[in-house]
């Protein structure tokens, strides 16, 4: 499940201790580059907010480094990458600038709980999740977990990240072939192989946890049942503080170049309305069950030679 906020606002149990002035607009930094930067600074401007770019060296010409109100270089000499998972750095630029929020954007440290957490310490409103939220959903060993728990359909795939060759070629045994290695802790196609024999998955799963180490910080992956024929479905949830949790219908993202959607459509061309039903429902299912409140996405594949469909 990824996630997503609208607006700025702290989270339960979390007092925000803004750095600005009362007579100063609040700050939002961005912990990210590129379009999805330049859309959430587009925001906040209308919001009244004051923007904070960060870019790694790499990035210094980047057109998002000139869109926001300040910029300023974070991880010196770690690379186009590493820059942006750097936490510390970011939460200590952040507290030394007087940032009140910090928007993570998608990818990189979106799905991370430890920068949530540093945020929540250094008294800035992260716009996401909270922390134990983003350690039970960030981890999609632990989201497969939850769905099945609620009676949520699941791909047969594996209950714990793989780390071994060897442990890895008994559990594709198990589940058959094609399969796909995913990365645990991240999204956007990254970490991210099919597996079409077995001959090949040796160097294909140190090619996910290479990438999965380099796009998330983290290499743990795991391994999935994978199918060919299939709409990639998601469902925009919103949850509140009062265990109120909501649909907003689906968007078809099938649509997509190396595992990372294209165009979304909404509604999806097609879907049978029992099929949409019970994808919302158990969109909302899984939100309530962990008392999610805030914007969200949680996520389906519906096989098209079988019209079985799964959460992912």
């Amino acid at each position: 499940m990824s996630s997503s906020a609208a607006k700025p606002r702290p989270h339960a149990g979390q007092k925000a201790q803004p750095h600005s002035s009362s007579n100063s607009p609040k700050k939002l930094l961005v912990a990210n580059r590129s379009e999805i930067a330049i859309r959430v600074f587009r925001a906040a401007t209308e919001l009244g907010l004051r923007t904070v770019a960060i870019y790694a060296q790499e990035d210094r010409l980047a057109v998002h480094r000139f869109k926001a109100d300040e910029a300023y270089l974070v991880g010196k000499g770690k690379g186009p990458v590493a820059a942006y998972l750097d936490i510390p750095a970011i939460v200590s630029l952040a507290v030394e600038k007087g940032v009140d929020f910090i928007h993570p954007g998608y990818g990189f440290l979106s799905e991370n709980a430890e920068f949530a957490e540093a945020c929540q310490k250094a008294g800035i409103t992260f716009i996401g999740p909270r922390p134990d939220l983003l350690r039970m959903m960030g981890d999609k060993t632990t989201a497969r977990s939850l769905a099945q728990k609620v009676g949520v359909p699941t791909l047969p795939g594996t209950e714990n990240p793989i780390e071994e060759r060897s442990q890895a070629l008994k559990v594709a045994k198990e589940i058959g072939f094609p399969l796909i290695i995913k990365a645990a802790f991240g999204g956007g196609g990254r970490g991210m192989r099919v597996v079409e024999r077995s001959a090949d998955l040796a160097h294909l799963l140190d090619e996910a946890r290479g990438e999965a180490e380099r796009a998330f910080g983290n290499p743990a992956v795991f391994l999935e049942k994978y199918i060919r024929h299939a709409k990639h479905i998601e469902v925009q949830i919103l949850g509140d503080r009062h265990g109120n949790v909501l649909h907003l219908y689906e968007r078809d993202c099938s649509v997509q170049r190396r595992h990372q959607k294209v165009i979304e459509i909404a509604p999806s061309v097609g879907l049978p309305v029992k099929v949409r039903t019970a994808l919302c429902d158990a969109a909302v299912k899984i939100a309530t069950e962990i008392n999610y409140d805030n914007a969200g996405t949680v996520e389906f594949l519906l096989d098209l030679d079988t019209n079985e469909w799964f959460f992912i």
